[in-house]
């Protein structure tokens, strides 16, 4: 199936009769058997772009940034949890899992390009629980999926060492039954929940999820260049992922690929980067009846073009 001209943005605006759109599948049409198809291509593609070099995986939070990232180049692409949940008026980790699970199947379908979905803790505790998430996610679509180890209790927010792994364990159990060879991230929280001591909490839970069975391994939070390159060490050969936002936005491209890190994503840094223009301008118009700000805006007539 050519899937070069899929574009199931145009489904909400000629409903479901398509035909002046060769090549163009309707998402809500998908049979089983087509919709493996595109999925097994996309793994492929994904699994491709990991193999060397470094890419830059970025994170829309709805059709819209979806299409706009796919048409400026952009190979893959990722959710973002805490984007989708401030769009939905929620905190981040507060969006229930079945309106997560839509949420990454519009992306899904949205473009033609491989997607991954932040998929928290599998929002579950227990490893048999986790593998019954993991094959619902799996069934939006993705080209792969991340798991990561925050419980979201204040009093010991990452799981035991020992349950995490077998968290891991069971999503790549999950994937294998699957026969997709969708691309499981092992994420550890530590930088983000405040560890004490996160380098060497998270260089040896990431090696420990990489033996249970994680395909790529992230560590959001990591700055510092010399700890960035140890996690590549230790990993090796398996690719690392590496968050970059406001947090480290010093850190270019050709530096952390010098490094050896082959995938970058941005988590929820546009969606941020939305936010603070979005908050500016309004704060203008409110404090100082100043409407100057909305003249840096992006032009409707480009994106009305862009949605056609």
């Amino acid at each position: 199936m050519n899937t070069a001209d899929y574009r199931p943005e145009l489904s909400t605006k000629h409903g479901n009769d398509l035909s002046t759109f060769p090549g163009v599948v309707p998402p809500l049409a998908f049979d089983m058997q087509a919709a493996g198809f595109i999925q097994r291509d996309a793994v492929k593609e994904f699994r491709a772009l990991h193999e060397s070099g470094c890419f830059v995986l970025p994170n829309p939070w709805d059709r819209g940034t979806a299409i706009y990232l796919h048409r400026l180049g952009f190979k893959a692409l990722a959710t973002t949890s805490a984007g989708f949940a401030f769009a939905r008026g929620k905190a981040d980790g507060e969006v229930p899992r079945d309106e997560m699970l839509a949420h990454i199947r519009e992306i899904v379908t949205t473009t033609p390009l491989p997607v991954n979905a932040d998929f928290l803790n599998g929002y579950v505790d227990e490893p048999e629980s986790v593998a019954e998430n993991v094959k619902l996610c799996i069934d939006t679509g993705v080209a792969g999926l991340s798991i990561e180890d925050n419980r979201g209790r204040v009093d010991a927010p990452l799981y035991e060492k020992d349950l995490a792994v077998e968290r891991m364990r069971a999503a790549r159990s999950a994937i294998d039954a699957s026969g997709t060879r969708v691309v499981l991230t092992g994420r550890c929280e530590a930088w983000l929940v405040g560890d004490a001591d996160p380098l060497r909490t998270a260089l040896g839970r990431l090696v420990a999820y990489a033996d249970a069975g994680a395909d790529c391994l992230y560590a959001p939070g990591v700055q510092a260049p010399d700890e960035i390159a140890q996690i590549v060490k230790a990993i090796a050969p398996k690719p690392v992922n590496l968050l970059i936002s406001g947090f480290n936005h010093q850190l270019s491209f050709s530096q952390v690929a010098d490094l050896g890190v082959r995938r970058i994503s941005v988590g929820s840094g546009l969606a941020l980067a939305a936010w603070g223009a979005f908050i500016r301008a309004a704060r203008d118009i409110h404090r100082n009846g100043s409407f100057e700000v909305l003249g840096e805006g992006a032009k409707s007539a480009e994106l009305n073009e862009l949605f056609r």
